[in-house]
């Protein structure tokens, strides 16, 4: 008899919201991400690509049934989804580092499109905590999204204790 896969967390330690994302394998790889921490993912329209595109499901594997995602016609329509979180926007200009924030459940990750970054009306959005970054060398531009996020995620879940870890 196959063991069965647990549930995915009915409470997510984290919300990983990716700002109109443009390039279908970072969201299938954020997708896996989701599946396999427990976090949850929203998409803020527009998209650049259709959710039905073979990059997104070929990066994202099998794991699309294992992760819960939200696709959200605007950033304030993403928001109100999540009326009391607190709002982490990551962005190369900022002088809070993740490895700073004392994360708590239920916490918005935001992250903004892969060419740009997040727009300043964004970061600028009443609702945003905090402006963090990633640490990088000098005269780099940014991280890939996803290796962003995934790096953001697991600091998250490492301070709540790896809830549903095995």
């Amino acid at each position: 008899m196959p063991d069965q896969l647990p549930a995915t967390p009915p409470s997510p330690f984290a919300h990983v919201v990716y700002y109109e994302p443009r390039i279908p394998g970072n969201t299938g790889s954020a997708i896996r991400l989701a599946a396999v921490t427990g976090a949850r993912l929203h998409l803020v329209e527009p998209l650049g690509f259709d959710l039905s595109e073979a990059k997104l499901k070929r990066a994202g594997l099998d794991y699309h049934d294992l992760a819960v995602v939200d696709v959200h016609p605007s950033f304030d329509a993403a928001l109100d989804a999540l009326p009391d979180a607190r709002v982490f926007a990551f962005t190369a200009h900022a002088t809070t580092t993740y490895t700073d924030v004392a994360y708590r459940p239920g916490d918005v990750l935001l992250f903004g499109p892969e060419p740009t970054g997040l727009p300043e009306e964004a970061m600028e959005h009443p609702r945003v905590t905090d402006r963090v970054k990633i640490p990088m060398l000098a005269g780099r531009r940014s991280l890939n999204l996803t290796n962003a996020a995934s790096i953001v995620v697991y600091e998250a879940w490492r301070q709540a204790g790896f809830p549903g870890a095995s």
